[in-house]
């Protein structure tokens, strides 16, 4: 664990932001976030009056992958010097409803954090408080601005670890670009107009071998157009309808 940043060591990109823990009482829970950081793309992990991370213990435990840089290069800091040197943003889930009380209020959600971050010309810290209390008003007060998760109001209390989980993945457009995520190209390409013309014919073919009422035909085939247009079947998808169709139409009758 590395000592606390002097002004000329703190990052100059406005973004990612660092995740700051305050007095964390489980190391569990500090490897869990320690691993949504790696599961995320962020890399710089502030730690205020941390329990003992041993090596052998559940921090690195819960780590996973995390155990190997996330972890190990943490910064330990104070609160004081935690506020003065990063544009905070402490996550609670207990906010005010209107602007009464100045210690809550305004606050934005971790989405809306995603669009706005870019745009702070500072280092930026996600604050997470203590698994039990969170952080005090006291605390609070010397944040820059709040963030809260959107929950069920008869119960909006997260575990820390879950917190920090849910806010670091919808602030990954931050750290990750679409290619370096695990999902693949999510672009659909549309079956050709051609073969999903074929596919209506085969439905045309199948109707009349059913027998269906001949007046019922064309609205039947103006809702499969509505349908199978919804759905922008790929080509092999459109095919392989295309092939049961087929055998049904050619086998009506078999059981």
């Amino acid at each position: 664990m590395t000592e606390s940043p002097t002004a000329s060591d703190l990052p100059s990109d406005r973004t990612p932001p660092a995740v700051a823990v305050v007095d964390a009482q489980s190391p569990g829970n500090v490897g869990t976030i320690a691993r949504a950081m790696k599961n995320f793309g962020f890399d710089e992990l502030l730690l205020v009056d941390p329990p003992d991370l041993d090596p052998d213990g559940e921090a690195y435990g819960f780590a996973g992958h995390a155990r190997a840089d996330v972890l190990p290069n943490a910064t330990k800091l104070s609160f004081d010097e935690l506020a003065t040197k990063y544009h905070t943003i402490g996550c609670t889930a207990v906010t005010n409803e209107d602007d009464r009380s100045h210690i809550r209020f305004p606050f934005s959600t971790p989405a809306q954090l995603a669009e706005r971050l870019p745009t702070v010309e500072a280092p930026t810290a996600l604050v997470f408080g203590r698994e039990r209390v969170g952080l005090t008003n006291d605390e609070l007060a010397r944040i820059d601005e709040i963030c809260s998760i959107p929950a069920n109001a008869a119960y909006p209390v997260l575990n820390l670890g879950q917190a920090a989980t849910i806010t670091l993945y919808e602030l990954r457009p931050l750290t990750l670009e679409a290619e370096e995520t695990q999902l693949p190209d999510l672009e659909r390409v549309r079956a050709s107009e051609a073969t999903l013309e074929r596919l209506y014919g085969q439905w045309g073919s199948l109707l009349e071998e059913l027998n269906h009422p001949e007046e019922k035909r064309p609205k039947t085939m103006r809702m499969l157009r509505r349908v199978y247009g919804r759905a922008d079947l790929t080509e092999r998808e459109a095919n392989t309808f295309l092939g049961l169709l087929r055998r049904a139409t050619e086998r009506p009758d078999v059981r």
